[in-house]
């Protein structure tokens, strides 16, 4: 019996991207090498892997149990590539990394730059993907390491931590809260809080620190997938909203003086890195811990003073 890892490489994508077209595409290579392949290790084996009659395409019982097999061993494959990486204590690949969008605009600009001026040799491919989304691609091998909000506790990654960052209020321009200094989270009508959609995470935080009470006569309900689309309509008086910390660092004076503080303890997230607990390509994530912890211990001092985003150490 003579299966290669190039088989094993292509069953697990037609599993992964559920097309035998679009497994192609990623394993760079035509369709019909693809489809040679696989058949030929079903004709090896004897066993079908794949349904064909289904769309998309579905592995078949005793197929599942093979395409979990054949991604334990392309990552004990990849092991000896780590090693050899470890060994010559470089930093040299491709890293894929998961972001979610609530994150991505605002710790991106201050580390992608200076890692990869530090380190020429590395590849990163970034994408902005939801919590979910992110976890899916991990336990499928479609990205390495993931930036985002913790803890998750999902079995089969590992987490590490990275910082916490606290909330701000952001007030519209005649809004009775602000001549409040300090605002406390039963203040707030969760009905005029503008929300992220469902999916992200922030989305669900932000519902944790309001505290829900009807309010009558609500014109507007209103939820976006993009934070900046919410500072915009509560700039134009159509409600108030939830913002992180490291978003308003940049606002304009103006902006600034809508913001408001939470009395008491600070709501805050903890944003860590999730990834395989096979640890793949561990010189290039602890790289990238090490740059954003970094980055984040180099912001202003004043605005770490008066801020929430705490380093990790």
């Amino acid at each position: 019996m003579n299966i290669t890892l190039t088989q094993l490489q292509y069953i697990v994508a037609v599993d992964t991207y559920g097309s035998f077209s679009k497994a192609a595409e990623k394993c760079f290579v035509t369709q019909p090498t693809l489809s040679m392949q696989i058949q030929k290790l079903e004709d090896i084996i004897q066993v079908e892997i794949f349904d064909r009659n289904k769309k998309p395409i579905r592995a078949t019982d005793l197929g599942t149990e093979i395409i979990a097999q054949a991604r334990v061993t392309l990552r004990e494959g990849k092991k000896i590539q780590d090693i050899l990486a470890l060994q010559k204590g470089t930093l040299e690949g491709e890293l894929k990394i998961g972001i979610i969008p609530t994150i991505s605009p605002y710790l991106l600009p201050k580390f992608i730059q200076p890692y990869i001026e530090k380190h020429p040799k590395v590849k990163l491919i970034v994408k902005e993907m939801q919590t979910d989304q992110i976890i899916h691609a991990l336990k499928n091998d479609i990205l390495d390491v993931g930036i985002l909000a913790l803890p998750l506790k999902v079995d089969g990654l590992e987490e590490k931590a990275l910082y916490y960052e606290g909330f701000k209020l952001y007030l519209s321009p005649k809004h009775k809260l602000l001549k409040e200094e300090e605002v406390k989270p039963e203040d707030l009508d969760i009905d005029e809080v503008l929300l992220l959609d469902d999916g992200h995470c922030f989305r669900d935080q932000a519902l944790n620190i309001c505290k829900s009470r009807p309010m009558e006569g609500s014109e507007l309900s209103f939820q976006s997938g993009n934070l900046e689309t919410l500072k915009n309509l509560t700039d134009q008086s159509m409600g108030i909203t939830l913002l992180p910390e490291l978003m308003v660092e940049h606002f304009s004076a103006s902006d600034k003086k809508r913001l408001r503080d939470f009395k008491g303890n600070t709501p805050k997230r903890e944003v860590g890195l999730i990834f395989g607990k096979a640890y793949l390509k561990k010189n290039l994530i602890d790289g990238l811990r090490k740059q954003i912890c970094k980055s984040i211990h180099e912001l202003d001092a004043d605005f770490k003073k008066k801020g929430k985003v705490v380093p990790i150490k």
